[in-house]
């Protein structure tokens, strides 16, 4: 079973002390984030990190680091901390930032992350940014969903999809199920205890923190 914080959008007030009680084996980014914010909850746990970007985030990729000690998911399927996990960052287009695309270059995203993740096996976590189209989106042109989500979760089938960029403000948004998925927005921060498909039979359960 690996325990792991996931966290999004949100920073916590006064993180570091909230942190003390958590035992946990990885860190997962979902976007929007301060760097140094995610830094510090890694290195208070002293455990390995994964991220994806937000449409907020400074640019990433070659010649662009990211936060320290964090891998970066972003178009591709990374194995960190004992699980798989296949990763899409960014949003829907509304405006110039560094990590937004249209629904067609997200289908273009989309066809290669499948791509990879046939060659990597079975997927344990989906982590974007944006939630699927129609799965906990908003209306507005800022916070809609991507359609290519849909069929990247019947495909890969993960036991989690995990989100942030709509904002709860503060009040819990309730979990969607898509076959055997659940897909859950994790702003501010939740924790989840995960049993890798690739080694044992899926089963799962979860713990929200406040």
């Amino acid at each position: 079973m690996v325990r792991v914080l996931a966290v999004a959008d949100e920073e916590v007030l006064g993180v570091r002390s909230r942190l003390r009680d958590l035992d946990v084996d990885l860190v997962i980014g979902a976007g929007d984030l301060q760097w140094d914010y995610l830094v510090s909850i890694r290195s208070a746990l002293d455990v390995p990190g994964v991220f994806v970007p937000g449409n907020h985030d400074p640019r990433t990729g070659p010649g662009h680091t990211g936060p320290a000690g964090f891998v970066n998911a972003d178009g591709r399927v990374v194995e960190v901390g004992g699980l798989r996990i296949a990763g899409l960052g960014g949003c829907v287009r509304y405006n110039a930032g560094p990590h937004q695309y249209t629904q067609k270059e997200y289908d273009a995203r989309a066809k290669q992350l499948l791509r990879s993740a046939r060659r990597a096996g079975p997927v344990d976590v989906l982590l974007t940014h944006a939630p699927p189209l129609g799965l906990g989106d908003e209306p507005d042109p800022s916070h809609l969903g991507i359609s290519a989500l849909h069929g990247v979760l019947a495909e890969l089938e993960p036991t989690w999809h995990l989100h942030g960029h709509v904002h709860p403000f503060g009040m819990l948004k309730a979990d969607r199920s898509v076959g055997r998925t659940t897909v859950r927005n994790v702003i501010p921060w939740d924790v989840l205890e995960i049993e890798p498909r690739s080694v044992v039979p899926v089963s799962t359960r979860s713990r929200r923190s406040a």
